[in-house]
């Protein structure tokens, strides 16, 4: 398979057309927790209209990592998690093997014994879900990974996780939901909600209204901006991760593997996805930022070394200064400027990645790269989304998936179809409750690693 990195607007517009006048549920956001949103909705028989302001997936939903893990997650997510993966099994044998889909297995490496302590207390979540996660000692892992020279304590390894092609996988996933009926708008932002008697009465788009009883805001990293607009305040923030793809090399390990320098996942091309380790990441300071800093405390405590603070976002992102948090429905709105967040890598961070991966892997030496980006990946506070009714009757929030998204997003359109729905949702959803950030409530990442 030849990659695509779908990222710029040059891209053709795929999914064109008028706009309905109504349908029952509108869709905010073409990435894949949107895309199954609507993919489960209509399985349900409703009509829905996906709006995305720019092309499906053209930002953190193909620019991850590509890993679907159960392996490290938050207690809270795990049940949903285990459930996407069997939705994924099931979207790999009705889509094929365009979709990248391969159960090669999720390795966490320990740098450190601290490292290892930590599997060892998550090893408990794994037990609860009889999940097939064990403890593997160092000889284990230099078996595993071929000609590896760095001296890792050991590992942690799921043998049942997986990994599939980001930028493929979801423009094929919005391909397959419009031939079950579902109405996909590409360059077509949504402004704002129409709302009668306090409730949703219809969506107010660039082209025009379009009545609905129900929406569903799941717009990654610009659904605080959208939510803020509508008086729905969720302490939502954006992270950049930088991210590379080599050209084809010699197999090391076919699945995916992180410790705290580097991450890699083999892809079908032959070439290997790479990004650096932990969580290092960049952060830009913003009004956004200001308003929320008290609730990330403990999110920048654990992280500080690993973040690069910058002054200033660039024009037209969603924690810009310059950027407009209020605009009337027939004005311009800033989903409009920018239509797809593209930022730059960090090339420092890259370059460290590339020198901690030939230590590594002497034999293989520094990778070539065919590309290199980066996305912004939409955070919250304690690291897990916000899936709840807002307080407007008639919106759900779908975001804040903390870049977990990827291949937990079959199982999060699967629950979001059915809070939409009043259906039995099926998991403990108390974790993700909307409430949360004003009901006193402690916030603080969980167990996950």
């Amino acid at each position: 398979m030849t990659p695509v990195f779908p990222f710029t607007e040059s891209r053709p517009v795929r999914f064109s057309g008028a706009l309905p006048a109504r349908v029952d549920v509108t869709v905010i956001g073409g990435g894949i927790a949107g895309v199954m949103t609507a993919w489960f909705l209509r399985q349900k028989g409703l009509s829905v209209l996906l709006c995305e302001k720019g092309r499906i997936a053209a930002e953190q939903s193909s620019r991850n990592w590509g890993w679907i893990r159960q392996q490290g997650r938050d207690p809270g997510e795990l049940p949903i998690m285990i459930e996407s993966l069997a939705i994924w099994k099931s979207l790999a044998a009705e889509l094929g093997e365009a979709l990248g889909f391969q159960q090669t297995g999720v390795m966490y490496l320990g740098d450190t014994a601290k490292d290892m302590d930590s599997f060892e207390a998550w090893m408990e979540h794994a037990r609860a879900h009889q999940l097939d996660s064990r403890m593997m000692t160092a000889a284990e892992v230099s078996g595993m990974l071929k000609d590896s020279a760095k001296p890792w304590k050991g590992a942690i390894f799921t043998a049942s996780d997986c990994r599939a092609e980001p930028w493929v996988a979801v423009p094929l996933l919005a391909a397959a939901a419009e031939e079950r009926g579902v109405i996909l708008r590409e360059n077509c932002a949504v402004r704002a909600l129409d709302l009668a008697a306090g409730r949703v009465a219809g969506v107010v788009t660039e082209r025009g209204r379009v009545a609905c009883d129900q929406v569903v805001v799941a717009a990654g990293a610009w659904s605080r901006l959208f939510l803020g607009r509508e008086g729905v305040k969720i302490p939502q923030l954006s992270v950049l991760s930088s991210v590379c793809a080599t050209t084809p090399m010699p197999e090391i390990y076919p699945g995916a593997a992180a410790d705290g320098q580097i991450a890699f996942r083999r892809r079908a091309d032959g070439g290997y996805t790479l990004a650096p380790g932990g969580s290092e990441h960049d952060f830009f300071i913003g009004p956004d930022a200001f308003a929320s800093m008290f609730k990330f405390l403990p999110v920048l405590k654990n992280d500080f070394r690993a973040t690069t603070f910058r002054m200033a976002a660039p024009q037209g992102y969603p924690d810009a200064w310059s950027t407009k948090r209020r605009w009337k429905a027939d004005e311009v709105s800033p989903f409009e400027t920018c239509r797809i967040l593209n930022p730059k890598p960090s090339q420092k961070a890259l370059d460290r990645l590339l020198t901690g991966f030939a230590a590594a892997f002497p034999g293989l030496g520094r990778p070539k790269l065919q590309a290199s980006w980066a996305g912004m990946i939409d955070t919250m506070p304690d690291v897990v989304p916000v899936l709840d009714h807002a307080p407007i009757p008639g919106l759900t929030i779908a975001t804040g998936l903390s870049g977990h998204g990827f291949g937990i997003g079959p199982g999060i359109g699967r629950v979001v179809a059915d809070l939409v729905t009043g259906g039995p949702v099926g998991h403990d959803l108390s974790r993700f409750r909307f409430s949360r950030f004003n009901d006193g409530s402690k916030i603080a990442p969980g167990p996950s690693l």
